[in-house]
């Protein structure tokens, strides 16, 4: 894949770099501002785009990430920074960031990640994905539409799947099979067309912020 990495830290920027670079992938531009990442991706087109959320200069992670899928709807934008602010998330994913991941991770899971967003999916921490989920579940972030409608009992197995149980311990709460768990959790995912649960909270988000 062909990237370009985006934050004020050049220090980190060249971790990331010599990171990917070991992983065969190609580091075709780094920038420390917005304006300088737009440039970068103008020039370049690559297929991911590493932003920062916060940068120095007047414009933000999330801004770049606007204009960016704007201009090149097929370079993927993957926000990577250390804040856990919630507008923040909801405002990467509005933008159209196919991801939000936390600049902690382990090299071998953001390793993962980069690599699923090569391949089309979300790249969001099942944290992150629960944080999405429970937000999406309460309403806040607007109805899912008709296409998206839960019935009552999947909505209870969506709000312990952002608690963080597990299809065993969700079976036992609700007094119901663990197969039966998992044919709402499957009538979930392709209601909303996803194939996984951190796919899911991006789906969900996404339409949910239309």
């Amino acid at each position: 894949m062909r990237l370009v990495i985006v934050d004020d830290h050049a220090l980190f920027r060249d971790g990331i770099s010599s990171l990917l670079r070991a992983w065969g992938h190609q580091v075709v531009g780094q920038a420390g501002n917005g304006v300088e990442a737009i440039r970068l991706v103008d020039e370049h087109e690559p297929d991911i785009a590493l932003l920062d959320v916060r940068m120095p200069g007047g414009m933000s992670g999330v801004e770049v990430a606007r204009v960016v899928k704007e201009r090149h709807p097929r370079t993927s934008v993957v926000m990577l920074t250390v804040s856990e602010d919630e507008d923040d998330l909801f405002h990467a994913i509005e933008s159209g960031a196919q991801g939000y991941l936390m600049k902690d991770l382990e090299s071998g899971q953001f390793r993962a990640m980069l690599e699923a967003v090569g391949r089309g999916e979300a790249a969001i921490t099942p944290a992150t994905a629960a944080r999405v989920l429970r937000r999406f579940v309460k309403g806040e972030a607007g109805p899912v539409g008709p296409a998206g409608e839960l019935t009552d009992r999947e909505t209870e197995v969506l709000h312990l799947v952002t608690a963080g149980l597990r299809n065993r311990e969700i079976a036992a709460r609700l007094g119901i099979s663990e197969n039966t768990v998992k044919y709402h959790i499957r009538n979930i995912l392709d209601r909303l067309h996803a194939k996984s649960r951190t796919e899911l909270a991006g789906r969900a988000a996404r339409q949910a912020l239309r």
